[in-house]
C-alpha cells in the first residue's frame, strides 16, 4: 500500500514541459552497477518505491543490496533535512554484498531530505539528481527561494539535476498524486535501467495484492506512466546485464530470514516485547508462524518476554527471545538464569546503535561484549553473529541444535543494517535434519541426577517436567547435582567448573574460518557481523592496487575456533574493522595506556597477546568499502602502529 505524503494535492500552475529534458540517447549505456537512492518526507513511499524497484532487478537476474534510510524520528516533520526516508538500491550485474559507496543516481520527492542526504555523503559527486519541481511553483515564497537556492548550489557543485513534473504529470491520472508519486517514480527508474515493464507489473499487483482491482489498475497506469515519461524525457538510459540462474531465489530483509529460520528450525514458541528494530521480525512470524503450529507470545516488557521464552524451553519446547540493545540489557538476569539451570534458550540481539535509547533507527555493533559478559557472574553462553541475510536464516537453525545439545542460551547478532536489507539468496529447501530430535521423555532411571555433570565435557541429560522418575527443584541458586541449593564452597566450584566446560567442548566442533586473499601478507582485517561485504570488497580493491592485505571474517564469538591465532601470527600487522566505537590515537590526552579499543579488538588483544590495532565508524550508517580501503592504504603506506 502506497503511503501518503505530507504535500499539497492541488495542481501545481506549471507545465509539463516546463523544462524539456535533453535528446534521449540512441541506446542504454552497458554499466557493472549503480548506487541508486530513493528519498521523500516519510510517508511518501520512497522506501515502498526502491524494494519494489529493488525486486524488479532481482528478478531481472541482477545482484542487488538494499539500505533502509530512516529517520531518527517516528514522525518528523516535513521538508526537513533530518526527515530523509527512503532506500538505497545497489544493484549489480554480479552478486553484491554491501550497499556500496557514495550514489551514482538520487529521486528526491523535495530539496531538503537531499540536503539531508548530500550532508551525510551519500551522494557521488557529479551524480545524477532527480528531482521534484513542484517547490518551484509554490505558493509560499520562502519555500520557492529554498527550492531555487539548493538547486542553483547543486548545479553550482557540478550535479547533474533534471526537475521533475513528478506532481504535475500524475495529476493527469490520479486527483490524489500522494497516492502514486512512487509508483511514477518506480516507472521512470525502470525505463532509466531498462527494466522489463512487464516485470515491474508484475511487482506492483503484488505490493498491492490485497487490494482492489481499481487500486491495482490506477498504480499500473503510473507506473506506465512515469516509464513512458522517462522514455520520452530523459537522455539517461542504462543496461546492468542480469545472469539467470536454474535455482530458484528469494529476496528477503534480515528480519524477514530471521523469522523464516525460526520456523525452519522447528522451534515453536517466540517471544518478545516490541523494540525497534526488532520487531518486524515478530510481526512478520505473527502473521504466518501458525500455519506451522507456532506461537508468538507479545509480553508486558522485556524481562516477561524472556522468562516465557525460558518457561517453554524448560518445559520441552526450546523456544526463541527477540530484542535489541536496551532490551537485551533487561534480559541479562534472565540470561543468567538459564546459564545457572542449563537450560536450552537463543537469544537474536538485532543491535541498533546506543547506550541508553541511542539511535533506535540506526545501526552499531556495540553489543559484543555485552552478548558474552553482560550478566553478573560466570554465565557462559555460544555467541555467533550473522553476516549477511542468508546467514540470518540458516544462524537460527544452527544456534538451537547449539542451544539444545549443550543445555545453555545461544545469542544470535544481527544489526538494524541487516534487518531491513533486502539481498537474493537461493530458496532453502527444508531438511530433516533441521529438526532438533525431540526430548527423551523415558523415565529416568534411578539414582539418575539433574545435573549428572560429564566429568570431560561438562555436559548433562536434560530433565523434561513431568517425566518420570526426574522430579527436581528448579533454581537459579547454586546447586549440586541433585539441583539442591548448595552453599558448600567446593560444590559452588564444582558447578562453574562443569557449565564452563560445555563452551570448551563445543569449541573443540569448530573449524578456523577461510582467510579471504593470501594466508600471509603485510595486513590483515579483521571483522564479524555485516562489516564481511565491506571488508572484502575493499580487500579486493585494494589486492588489485599491490597492497598484500587479506580478511577473516568470525562467526563465532564466543567461543572462538581454534587455528585463529596461528593465523593472525601469519600477518605483519592485524587490525578490526567494526561499527563499535574505539579511541583515536589522534585526541590529545588519548595514549596506549589510555586508549579504548573497539569490542573484537578487546577480545583478540586479550585472547592471543597479539597488538591487534582497530578502526571502528559509529556514525550510525553502514560502512562504505572505499572508506575502508582508505584505512587499508593509510595502515600500509605510512608505516604507523595505528590509525
Amino acid at each position: 500500500m502506497n503511503n501518503f505524503s505530507t504535500g499539497e494535492s492541488e495542481a501545481p500552475e506549471q507545465s509539463v514541459t516546463e523544462r524539456p529534458g535533453p535528446p534521449v540517447p540512441a541506446a542504454p549505456l552497458r554499466i557493472r552497477e549503480h548506487v541508486i537512492e530513493v528519498i521523500s518526507d516519510s510517508g511518501e513511499g520512497a522506501q515502498k518505491c526502491g524494494q519494489s524497484f529493488a525486486s524488479i532487478a532481482a528478478n531481472m537476474g541482477n545482484g542487488i543490496w538494499t539500505v533502509e534510510i530512516i529517520p531518527a524520528e517516528i514522525e518528523p516533520p516535513p521538508r526537513s533535512i533530518a526527515g530523509a526516508s527512503g532506500n538505497r538500491i545497489r544493484i549489480g550485474s554480479h552478486r553484491v554484498t554491501n550497499g556500496g559507496d557514495e550514489a551514482d543516481l538520487a529521486v528526491a520527492f523535495n530539496e531538503q531530505v537531499l540536503r539531508g542526504r548530500l550532508q551525510a555523503g551519500a551522494l557521488k559527486q557529479g551524480g545524477v539528481i532527480l528531482l521534484e519541481n513542484k517547490w518551484r511553483f509554490h505558493r509560499d515564497a520562502e519555500i520557492v527561494a529554498a527550492y531555487t537556492r539548493v538547486y542553483d548550489e547543486l548545479i553550482g557543485e557540478g550535479y547533474r539535476v533534471y526537475e521533475i513534473p513528478m506532481e504535475q504529470v500524475c495529476f493527469q491520472y490520479t486527483s490524489n498524486p500522494a497516492l502514486g508519486k512512487n509508483m511514477f517514480v518506480l516507472g521512470m527508474l525502470s525505463a532509466i535501467y531498462s527494466m522489463d515493464l512487464k516485470l515491474a507489473r508484475k511487482q506492483v499487483a503484488f505490493v498491492f495484492r490485497t487490494k482492489d482491482k481499481e487500486v491495482v489498475d490506477r498504480n499500473h497506469t503510473l507506473l506506465e506512466a512515469g516509464h513512458s515519461w522517462a522514455l520520452e524525457n530523459l537522455d539517461l538510459r542504462f543496461t546492468i546485464p542480469g545472469s539467470r540462474t536454474k535455482k530458484a531465489q528469494i529476496v528477503v530483509n534480515g528480519n524477514t530470514a530471521l523469522a523464516l529460520g525460526i520456523m525452519a528450525s522447528g522451534m515453536e514458541v517466540c517471544a518478545m516485547y516490541p523494540i525497534t528494530p526488532a520487531t518486524s521480525a515478530a510481526h512478520y512470524l505473527s502473521e504466518i508462524f501458525e500455519h506451522v503450529d507456532g506461537f508468538v507470545h507479545q509480553a508486558e516488557d522485556e524481562i516477561a518476554a524472556c522468562a516465557f521464552a525460558i518457561g517453554s524451553s524448560y518445559a520441552g519446547k526450546c523456544s526463541v527471545t527477540i530484542t535489541s540493545g536496551p532490551g537485551m540489557s533487561l534480559k541479562q538476569e534472565l540470561i543468567g538464569l538459564a546459564a545457572m539451570a542449563e537450560i536450552p534458550l537463543v537469544v537474536i540481539n538485532v543491535q541498533r546503535g546506543g547506550p541508553s535509547t541511542g539511535q533506535p533507527t540506526k545501526v552499531e555493533q556495540g553489543d559484543l561484549l555485552q552478548a558474552i559478559f553482560g550478566t553478573h557472574g560466570d554465565a557462559p553462553r555460544v555467541v555467533l553473529a550473522a553476516a549477511n541475510i542468508e546467514e540470518c536464516f540458516y544462524l537460527v537453525i544452527t544456534a538451537r541444535h547449539i542451544a539444545e545439545a549443550f543445555n545453555l542460551p545461544v545469542v544470535l547478532l544481527s544489526d538494524a543494517n541487516l534487518a531491513t536489507a533486502q539481498q537474493l539468496f537461493v530458496r532453502p529447501q527444508p531438511k530433516q535434519e533441521w529438526y532438533a530430535v525431540a526430548s527423551d521423555q523415558n523415565e529416568i532411571p534411578e539414582g539418575d541426577r539433574p545435573y549428572e555433570w560429564d566429568d570431560r565435557t561438562g555436559l548433562r541429560r536434560r530433565f523434561i517436567p513431568g517425566q518420570p522418575g526426574g522430579m527436581h527443584t528448579l533454581t537459579g541458586l547454586a546447586h549440586d547435582r541433585s539441583s539442591r541449593v548448595a552453599y558448600d564452597p567446593e560444590i559452588n566450584q564444582e558447578g562453574l567448573r562443569y557449565r564452563s566446560l560445555k563452551l570448551a567442548s563445543f569449541q573443540k566442533t569448530l573449524a578456523a574460518p577461510p582467510v579471504y586473499g593470501a594466508p600471509e601478507g603485510e595486513l590483515l582485517i579483521i571483522g564479524w557481523g555485516s562489516t564481511r561485504g565491506v571488508i572484502e570488497e575493499a580487500v579486493d580493491r585494494a589486492r588489485a592496487d599491490g597492497y598484500a592485505v587479506s580478511s577473516l571474517h568470525l562467526t563465532y564469538l564466543q567461543p572462538m575456533a581454534s587455528g585463529i591465532g596461528e593465523i593472525l601470527k601469519r600477518f605483519a600487522k592485524v587490525m578490526t574493522v567494526e561499527m563499535s566505537w574505539s579511541d583515536s590515537v589522534d585526541d590529545a590526552y588519548i595514549s596506549a595506556e589510555s586508549r579504548r579499543y573497539s569490542n573484537l579488538a578487546w577480545l583478540l588483544r586479550a585472547r592471543y597477546l597479539i597488538d591487534v590495532d582497530c578502526w571502528s565508524e559509529v556514525k550510525g550508517q553502514p560502512l562504505k568499502p572505499g572508506s575502508v580501503v582508505q584505512v587499508i592504504r593509510r595502515k600500509l603506506e605510512t608505516g604507523s602502529k595505528n590509525v
